[in-house]
């Protein structure tokens, strides 16, 4: 017969092994700076650029080392009642005319503002084309080659939400005419739902949660000229999701696959369905892709393997690739703003 030591051994192997299987390591992480509502973007040259908010100041920071550290915070601009809390907050994305800020106000109106050869920062003009318009703040921004595009909530019209979008092709200097590219025929689009936008050469790919029938699904719409035209918006996946309410979070979406001829225009295009958790979704290489989830107040990252890493505490992860091998993660937690750099 076993000794009780050998029983109570055995058991203490099975707490610890339960234990781990249910709660992902934690990764290493480290304060980058104060602020709230972070975004992420990288240039062709792995150079990472970061805007976020403070008050109603818009600040910016770059990494020249994958992430390793980051300069000291820069004012883009100080924007009365600044959006930066709640999914609402700056935006950035890079061109072949270089790196593109969008910002939203309490007012409803979106502006950008652009990174010259200089260094310095300056003014675009304002994206909704209509005043006071894009009044609960939540928009996207996606770049590639010379191609910017942005889309928000917006009430123009019945001033009821509908999805907005416009295309600029000087780094947001001007932007178009702004384009109708949603409205549902029930009232609204899901009013506290943040949209989302991936853009590949002249591939334009807008995400956003509808509200339609008394669901809360998610519906993509695609451009293939480069935000010129858009197609139908196609609902996401067979199964409705019945809600009396708003899951707070619009999702993700990367394309992974460019090379191949697919049925949403030579893409594929990986969505992130997380609500009603925070998420975001990346890519490095072709076909490996990672998401990282803000679950029960703590931000877990799921690489390609399936492997989770438990990052600490925060909301709003943003995540994305350094370069073939690994990744970083961009959170927020009380008022501060964190980053993990991990391995893949």
């Amino acid at each position: 017969m076993k000794s009780p030591k050998f029983f109570w051994l055995v058991a203490g192997i099975l707490v610890f092994y339960i234990s781990w299987k249910e709660k992902p390591p934690r990764s290493s992480s480290s304060i980058i700076t104060i602020g709230q509502m972070p975004n992420l973007t990288a240039d062709k040259a792995g150079n990472l650029h970061l805007v976020f908010g403070k008050g109603d100041s818009i600040m910016y920071m770059q990494s020249a080392n994958q992430g390793e550290t980051f300069s000291k915070p820069f004012l883009v601009s100080r924007l009365p009642e600044l959006s930066a809390a709640a999914m609402r907050g700056p935006q950035i994305a890079f061109t072949d005319e270089g790196v593109t800020i969008l910002a939203s106000n309490g007012s409803g109106n979106i502006y950008s503002y652009w990174k010259g050869k200089s260094g310095n920062w300056v003014k675009g003009s304002r994206v909704n084309d209509m005043d006071t318009v894009a009044k609960e703040g939540f928009m996207a921004l996606g770049g590639d080659g010379r191609n910017l595009f942005a889309v928000w909530l917006d009430l123009r019209g019945n001033r009821r939400n509908k999805i907005v979008g416009a295309k600029s092709i000087n780094a947001g200097k001007t932007w178009s005419k702004n384009k109708l590219l949603y409205a549902s025929p029930d009232s609204v689009v899901c009013e506290c739902c943040k949209p989302s936008v991936a853009v590949k050469a002249d591939n334009v790919y807008a995400m956003f949660r509808n509200n339609l029938h008394g669901n809360r699904d998610l519906y993509l719409i695609q451009s293939l000229d480069g935000g010129n035209n858009f197609g139908k918006a196609q609902k996401l996946g067979k199964v409705s999701w019945a809600l009396n309410g708003c899951p707070m979070d619009g999702g993700g979406v990367a394309v992974i696959l460019p090379s191949y001829r697919l049925p949403v225009g030579g893409s594929t295009v990986e969505i992130s369905r997380c609500a009603p958790m925070q998420c975001d979704i990346g890519r490095t290489g072709v076909l490996s892709a990672q998401r990282c989830l803000a679950v029960g107040g703590e931000v877990v990252c799921v690489l390609p393997n399936g492997k989770k890493q438990n990052l600490g505490k925060g909301a709003l992860p943003i995540i994305k690739a350094v370069n073939n091998k690994s990744i970083i993660c961009i959170w927020e937690n009380e008022s501060k703003i964190y980053k993990a750099v991990l391995e893949l």
